[in-house]
């Protein structure tokens, strides 16, 4: 399955997104990471607040937000926002398809569509973003939260370790 670039935007952008779902990131900073213009990267952002998977928040210290739930949203929940994904009805085929070898190299290539599809399907962001831990050695975000609702609105204060008490074990 080859994706367009939209698409490829789309699932770079919400994995940014989600890796700190509490920071407002401007477009521009993800346009920069990434080598694309940040007009066009406007416009697949737009859908994907369209959507609530992230939202846009304007002003001094504004951007777009991680909205969405990781443990819910796949990336085909993505992929399908930017592809068409159904066969056009009466697809013009090659005369070759219509072969045994054509019609036998069609199922395999139709089952192997079909096999990326749910593997696609099956595969949250939050798989996503411990996949990404591992590769960088380490936790991503601030505490990586996995949802919207999780992040804190500020970060947390450093806990304060108490004295042990007499006689407890260590």
């Amino acid at each position: 399955m080859r994706l367009q670039k939209n698409t490829s935007l789309a699932l770079y952008s919400v994995l940014e997104f989600a890796i700190d779902p509490g920071r407002h990131i401007p477009a521009a900073e993800i346009a920069g990471k990434y080598g694309v213009s940040p007009h066009h990267l406007a416009k697949v952002l737009s859908e994907l607040a369209r959507t609530g998977i992230v939202e846009s928040v304007r002003g001094v210290g504004g951007g777009y937000r991680f909205a969405g739930n990781a443990r819910r949203i796949t990336l085909m929940d993505v992929i399908r926002l930017f592809e068409d994904l159904a066969p056009p009805p009466g697809e013009r085929r090659e005369p070759s398809e219509s072969t045994p070898v054509g019609m036998a190299l069609g199922a395999v290539l139709s089952e192997i569509d079909e096999i990326a599809k749910a593997t696609l399907s099956s595969i949250t962001l939050a798989t996503m973003l411990r996949l990404i831990e591992r590769q960088q050695g380490r936790p991503i975000g601030p505490a990586a939260p996995l949802n919207a609702e999780e992040a804190p609105a500020e970060p947390a204060a450093p806990r304060r370790r108490g004295r042990k008490a007499a006689g407890a074990a260590p």
